[in-house]
């Protein structure tokens, strides 16, 4: 996992140039080779794209921040990977973990600003998956569990409880292709065990998160909601069996806003994605959370020392936020390759791009880095029904206990150089990007269909599309 950064504070007087994420420990990262910088089709965070991959693809800054932008981001880099400690601690400004927790720092999930997976064995510790927790109230609203609250932390400090251990088991789903190629999926069962304050409630619902990358987002916020809404056919009047829709959440004020951020497109801001995982994975308070994440039953979680109020004070949450919101987009690569190109065409043909939208256009935003640009992230932001395969039966928002918000495809092929493996979808069940389009159903049903149509030729086409993005 990633190495703690020594310390600094919120100042950005006196803060280093950022290079690499100084979350790595391997070289920066490496020029992507035969990509033209002038290719439009490569720009996939249009003026915020870079056109490096290894490593450290995922974790390196916007090219046309100023000065004093590169000293915040390098500011927000390092709290972003450093990891909290137990309160009361010497390291003023970054003690408070827990008392229950997930993850000591943002990059033991986020490693390399890149994307979490499963534990793969049973003494592979969790890092990256969690398990949303909620009870379902008649109206059908989810409500978190009345012991345990709405999210599963395994880990606690000294003299507290942990709440429980997260087990999977995999049952092996088998399938053929038209032609003949048989297919085998790991569809994954979640238990929690040895649980540290009672039984769960008996009508538990359980959802499982990865830890996605987080690179891109700053331009993702900056996209008008009115091209959303431009986007949605929640009737599905066009007929076309898509019928993506916006999810309107609460946000801190109480208004009800148009969401973009999580599985659900359940957060609408960056900042609030922020603070809330650093609430509910760190254990780390802020302005937007100020109230530890203990309920009332749990007694050694109340009384335990925090590490100031709040514990993430304003200006540490600006830097992280502005750090996420300046990540630089990966190139795209390959592009051109006739095998490539045909792919493209494939993803196409199949419908793919009815809810993985390549293209979008941002709006007047705050950093100007991210404003009016022309990006392709590959997403509509919208959530679909992705039917019952895929269903968590746990509501959120607007979003039903079966739909997903479209995940943003860009990067997707430097997943494996970033963070050493391919896994995919909300829980990481997909071994690699084959597998997740095997796994769509609902809205995608047809897509999935015809994919299964497909000879091996234009399969493989379609994946090194997929592997250029």
């Amino acid at each position: 996992m990633a190495a703690a950064c020594t310390g600094s504070d919120s100042s950005t007087s006196s803060a280093p140039e950022p290079g690499p994420s100084s979350a790595s420990t391997e070289p920066a990262a490496t020029d992507v080779a035969g990509t033209p910088i002038d290719n439009t089709e490569a720009r996939s965070g249009g003026d915020a794209t870079v056109f490096v991959a290894g490593r450290n693809a995922f974790g390196q800054p916007i090219d046309s921040l100023t000065r004093e932008e590169r000293r915040a981001f390098a500011v927000g880099n390092n709290f972003f990977n450093d990891n909290w400690v137990t309160a009361p601690a010497s390291t003023e400004g970054r003690d408070g973990l827990g008392p229950m927790f997930n993850a000591q720092s943002c990059s033991s999930c986020h490693e390399f600003d890149g994307r979490g997976a499963p534990p793969l064995a049973a003494d592979d510790p969790e890092r990256g998956l969690l398990l949303r927790l909620s009870v379902i109230a008649p109206d059908g609203s989810a409500l978190p569990d009345p012991v345990y609250g709405g999210q599963l932390q395994d880990r606690a400090i000294n003299g507290v409880p942990v709440e429980g251990r997260i087990v999977i088991e995999r049952t092996e789903v088998h399938g053929t292709y038209a032609d003949g190629t048989p297919y085998t999926l790991l569809a994954p069962t979640y238990t929690i065990e040895d649980l540290g304050y009672g039984p769960l409630a008996a009508d538990i619902a359980v959802s499982p998160r990865i830890a996605p990358a987080v690179f891109g987002v700053g331009l993702l916020e900056a996209v008008p909601d009115d091209a959303l809404l431009a986007l949605a056919d929640p009737d599905d009047a066009d007929g076309d069996g898509i019928s993506g829709r916006v999810n309107r959440v609460l946000d801190p004020s109480g208004d009800l806003v148009i969401g973009r951020f999580g599985w659900k497109s359940n957060v609408a801001t960056v900042e609030q994605q922020t603070a809330s995982a650093f609430h509910g994975d760190i254990g780390i308070s802020s302005r937007l959370h100020p109230v530890q994440d203990c309920t009332d039953t749990q007694a050694e979680c109340a009384a335990a020392i925090d590490g100031g109020e709040p514990e993430l004070d304003d200006a540490k949450l600006e830097r992280v936020t502005f750090y996420t919101r300046t990540l630089a987009v990966p190139a795209r690569r390959d592009v051109g390759d006739p095998d490539t190109d045909a792919g493209a065409a494939v993803f196409d043909e199949l419908g793919c791009s009815s809810c993985h939208r390549p293209e979008m256009r941002t709006g007047p935003a705050a950093i100007a880095a991210t404003s009016n640009q022309t990006i392709r992230p590959y997403t509509d932001l919208l959530l679909h029904d992705m039917g019952p395969d895929l269903a968590d039966e746990r509501p959120d928002g607007e979003a039903t206990g079966s739909e997903w918000r479209t995940a943003p495809l860009w990067g997707i092929g430097l997943i494996d150089d970033v963070n050493d493996h391919t896994r995919l979808l909300h829980d990481g069940r997909a071994r690699n990007a084959e597998e997740a389009i095997l796994w769509h159903g609902g809205e995608a049903a047809d897509a999935q269909n015809r994919f299964l149509q497909l000879d091996p030729a234009a399969r493989g086409q379609l994946l090194k599309f997929l592997d250029s993005l």
